[in-house]
């Protein structure tokens, strides 16, 4: 049995490591004020607002929520490792990737399958609308169905990690800077 050198393994743990931490301490902050601002926001209403989470729709509502927090904390944490990877300064492929979000609505319907905001937005259970002049401009697309968007999400995180993973077996760590 022929043994990897700990050298080779190092970049895909440091990886490994690195979107874990990650992932970890986002999934903390955005679960919590997720939930926190749901429960809190609409406190004033009083009784109404009690009946609507306890006897309506608000927990399954809240627990939509809470799944498209994790799945985005999911998402966009590989996609910017890897690109945190991939480049020196990363500033430029966040703001790639942040204007390319922002144009989805815009976008084609391929192009829009390409962007992880098409697959969280049809999660939400309140569809926010575009306000006029540029609601003439949107593209409809049809949205992906539950069994389809949540297993794809997170199939395409572990690809990019994957991805970083190998990527960073061959990158040079230089721990003097």
């Amino acid at each position: 049995m022929v043994c990897e050198p700990i050298e080779q393994r190092r970049g895909e743990l440091l990886v490994a490591g690195k979107y874990l931490a990650g992932l970890a301490s986002t999934q903390v902050l955005w679960y919590g004020s997720t939930a926190l601002t749901f429960l809190m926001i609409g406190r004033h209403f009083g009784a109404a607002y009690n009946d609507y989470i306890f006897h309506g729709p608000g927990l399954s509502q809240l627990g939509s929520y809470v799944l498209v927090a994790a799945l985005a904390c999911a998402g966009y944490g590989a996609v910017f490792l890897m690109s945190g990877l991939l480049f020196r300064n990363p500033m430029i492929p966040a703001a790639v990737v942040m204007v390319w979000e922002n144009l989805n609505p815009f976008l084609p319907t391929v192009l829009k399958k390409i962007s992880v905001i098409f697959y969280l937005k049809n999660l939400c259970p309140v569809e926010i609308p575009i306000p006029p002049p540029f609601n003439v401009m949107v593209i409809d697309a049809d949205p992906t169905p539950f069994w389809i968007a949540v297993p794809g999400l997170l199939m395409v995180t572990l690809i990019l990690l994957a991805y970083s993973g190998l990527s960073a077996r061959h990158t040079e760590i230089s721990y003097s800077d």
